[in-house]
């Protein structure tokens, strides 16, 4: 009798395991989006996770949860963070997102070019940074402080590229992360040449972000590196519009295009009124500015103006510069023309 109900006992037991097994195995989800974010704070016991998990419609049932990681995975932890769950999952693949700490990250990318401004703003789109948090860590110059003693902010040195955040991602991190990605690109493709050059790290950055602002041509940036190399050598004033539009910028003052009166504005970022370089960046320049501002075209430009065609005609003398602007604003007036005669046809 008691062989009986040992045998009856140990059938039940292997039926209940079976049961337990199988709805753990059993792939859930009770939620109605495409995908559920669900943000594990800090500190927060398994209970109080398993419960979460469980209103969330993650899981079927905390106590299915519970049972399983304090008995497979009982000498493992739940990390806290922000996870992605999609389609139906088992309780051991959430448990395993949890143990592994596979949080869920957010893409941000930063585009060539994007000055503090642009980047302010993004960050505050995303959602990520509150600009008043950002303007503070933006002026964190020990973050640069070997590579460039003299520079009064990190405008130009926050490298143009994707990065990954997440909720648990502060500004300092993210900062951090972009003038490492900048100290790591230029030690393996800028530094070098920059020592056999009579430029420092803070003029070559300047110069790159001029160049990243005036052309998107990959083949145009050692062109128009030439150009203010050429310039710069000569005492002559670079006058580069976007170095004026930063000055306005920096005021508070920009208006969408540049009038008399910012190119009349006492600034150092006044290229017109100002020989030589600013005294420091103007936006984030990428690899291809970087380079092309300590390798330009060994040629004699010194000037260029837009062709109408996403492209610049560059030129040596005053002459042949003052032909290109002439066909310029002709091919500029033509396309206000026939773009209006469109509008009245039509």
């Amino acid at each position: 009798m008691m062989k009986l109900w040992i045998g009856l006992c140990l059938l039940l037991a292997g039926v209940l395991i079976g049961l337990i097994v199988t709805a753990w195995l059993r792939p859930f989800k009770n939620y109605a989006e495409l995908e559920k974010i669900v943000w594990i704070a800090p500190r927060t016991s398994s209970q109080a996770i398993a419960l979460q998990l469980e209103q969330e419609g993650v899981i079927s049932h905390r106590l299915l949860f519970l049972l399983y990681v304090k008995t497979l995975k009982w000498s493992s932890y739940l990390q806290a963070g922000e996870y992605r769950f999609q389609n139906s999952l088992t309780i051991p693949d959430v448990a395993s997102r949890l143990i592994q700490e596979l949080v869920h990250y957010r893409e941000l990318t930063i585009p060539e070019g994007y000055s503090l401004f642009e980047i302010r703003k993004l960050l505050a789109q995303a959602g990520l940074i509150p600009s008043k948090t950002f303007a503070a860590a933006f002026k964190n110059v020990d973050l640069i402080a070997d590579l460039a003693p003299d520079a009064r902010n990190l405008e130009g040195f926050l490298f143009p590229d994707t990065y990954r955040w997440t909720r648990q991602t502060s500004v300092e991190d993210l900062i951090r992360q972009m003038t490492e990605r900048f100290r790591e690109v230029t030690s393996s493709h800028l530094l070098l040449k920059i020592d056999g050059s009579s430029a420092n790290l803070q003029q070559v950055v300047t110069l790159a972000s001029l160049i990243e602002k005036e052309t998107a041509v990959d083949s145009e940036r050692p062109l128009v590196s030439a150009v203010f190399h050429n310039r710069l050598t000569r005492r002559i004033p670079l006058q580069c519009d976007p170095t004026v539009i930063y000055s306005a910028k920096l005021r508070g003052k920009f208006r969408g295009k540049i009038f008399q009166s910012d190119l009349d504005f006492d600034s150092p970022y006044n290229t017109y009124s100002v020989v030589g370089l600013p005294p420091g960046p103007i936006a984030s320049p990428g690899l291809k500015s970087l380079q092309a501002a300590v390798q330009p075209a060994k040629v004699k430009y010194l000037y260029f103006v837009s062709d109408n065609q996403g492209g610049h005609v560059f030129s040596e003398t005053l002459t042949e510069h003052q032909r290109a602007v002439a066909k310029y604003r002709r091919a500029l007036r033509n396309s206000k023309y026939l773009s209006q005669s469109r509008k009245a046809g039509s």
